[in-house]
């Protein structure tokens, strides 16, 4: 059985890939996803998290990763601590961004996202 620290690891090893829709399988299909960017996700479910999330991610950004370097687990939440590099497709610039995402598993599926980013990196790589 895997445990709450394998899903959430197996979402950035399935980003990681280019695995976009095995990650959103990871996903209740309820799920709320709340960021600190300037990308929102309005309503609830994977299909929501593409739209206000993947997609323009993957439009502003050449490349970009998420390399988490730590996982703390307690009850059903897992939080990791890591890094977000990307560089921007319209500046050129390259983005390094420490950040927290704290995730909440129930029955094998991730139900809750929350994000918290060093937003000053990154929009100091999308100024021209």
């Amino acid at each position: 059985m895997l445990t709450l620290t394998d899903i959430v690891a197996s979402f950035y090893n399935k980003l990681k890939s280019g695995d976009a829709a095995g990650a959103l399988g990871l996903m209740a299909p309820d799920i709320e996803w709340i960021t600190m960017w300037h990308y929102k996700v309005d309503g609830r479910g994977p299909e929501r998290v593409a739209e206000g999330l993947f997609k323009p991610l993957m439009d502003e950004w050449t490349s970009f990763a998420l390399v988490p370097s730590e996982f703390i687990t307690e009850g059903d939440g897992v939080v990791s601590l890591g890094d977000f590099t990307g560089v921007h497709g319209a500046t050129g610039k390259t983005a390094h961004a420490r950040y927290a995402h704290v995730w909440t598993v129930a029955d094998g599926r991730i139900t809750r996202f929350r994000q918290y980013i060093d937003t000053l990196a990154v929009a100091e790589a999308r100024l021209s």
